[in-house]
């Protein structure tokens, strides 16, 4: 065959085979753990995880496409918690996310080196979790929920509702020491509180109505609802035996009012997710925690439930429901 036929035949041929298309690098799939310090029926965690799902697709995050979000609901118990952790860390996750102050210890206790980004725990230097707020050196850091002065918010705004009581009682998990700080931070304020002020320490579920109840037999009280997962999981009874007991009561998020409790002051937890999620895009992207100062809430929101109001026999005062970002009727 002349060369000029070879070409010809052979151009022809090539004209026919199927083109390749530009090889395409497989965009790296990121595996993220998330644990709650809910139960997983909570519609308040519901939010909260679709908040961060939500941030996480702003920034380019998409579950199924490039990272895959595992979410369990240990709850309010320390050993659930602690094997949960054990079945995420079988999955190589790139970042944990953890919420309360019982969930967070569990994971420290287990994980050493891969980045950890608390949402809404107490004292975070306090509790061990870092050793410098605007410095962590260690593999954790995120978003803390209040100092221990909001207890003196939370004691001025439950007088200022229920000006007859003459004893309040702090609803703390006393092996928690952030959150046990609230309780000692009332306990100094100066001048002195013109109550008494009882520390009432519950473990878990059975202990919170023995507690409660003991505290409302001497007459005159109301309770501050420190948060914590325990508080958190058993809100629906701790907001019931308040009102069986007559007991005025501030919460520290609105889901409580939002269920029957009295009043509640303190910051949406959606926002902290979704502050959250920048956090856990810059470790994706490369970030150490160390990079990362712990960060506190700037915006706070009073709720009222009225209802719970006139059942407890109480006229809140109408400055009082001016103030209120939320009223319910």
């Amino acid at each position: 065959m002349r060369r000029r036929d070879f070409i010809k035949v052979f151009g022809g041929a090539a004209a026919t085979w199927p083109v390749a298309a530009p090889a395409q690098q497989a965009e790296r799939m990121r595996r993220i753990g998330v644990m709650m310090g809910y139960a997983g029926t909570d519609p308040a965690a519901q939010a909260q995880v679709a908040a961060l799902r939500q941030g996480l697709q702003k920034l380019g995050w998409e579950d199924g496409r490039n990272i895959r979000i595992d979410v369990r609901f240990p709850g309010g118990d320390a050993g659930v918690a602690r094997a949960i952790i054990m079945e995420l860390m079988s999955l190589a996750p790139d970042v944990l996310v953890t919420n309360t102050n019982l969930v967070t210890a569990a994971v420290q206790a287990e994980v050493r080196t891969i980045p950890i980004i608390f949402i809404s725990v107490g004292d975070p230097v306090g509790a061990g979790f870092v050793g410098n707020e605007a410095r962590p050196n260690g593999n954790l850091t995120g978003f803390a929920n209040w100092e221990p002065s909001m207890s003196g918010k939370w004691l001025l705004l439950l007088q200022e509702v229920a000006p007859q009581i003459e004893r309040i009682g702090f609803l703390v998990h006393p092996e928690t020491p952030g959150n046990f700080a609230f309780f000692k931070f009332a306990e100094a304020l100066t001048p002195a509180p013109k109550v008494k002020l009882v520390a009432l320490g519950v473990r878990d579920a059975d202990e919170i109505e023995p507690a409660l109840a003991a505290f409302a037999a001497n007459g005159n009280g109301g309770i501050i609802v420190v948060p914590h997962a325990v508080t958190i999981t058993n809100r629906d009874l701790i907001v019931a035996l308040a009102a069986r007991l007559r007991l005025p009561a501030i919460y520290p998020w609105a889901f409580y009012a939002e269920a029957g409790g009295l009043i509640s002051y303190g910051f949406e937890t959606v926002d902290q997710f979704q502050r959250g999620a920048e956090y856990v895009d810059r470790i994706l992207r490369g970030a150490k925690p160390a990079d990362l100062p712990v960060q506190y809430p700037t915006k706070f929101q009073l709720v009222v439930n009225l209802k719970t109001a006139k059942t407890l026999g109480l006229a809140i005062p109408e400055a009082f429901l001016l103030r209120a970002d939320k009223v319910i009727e």
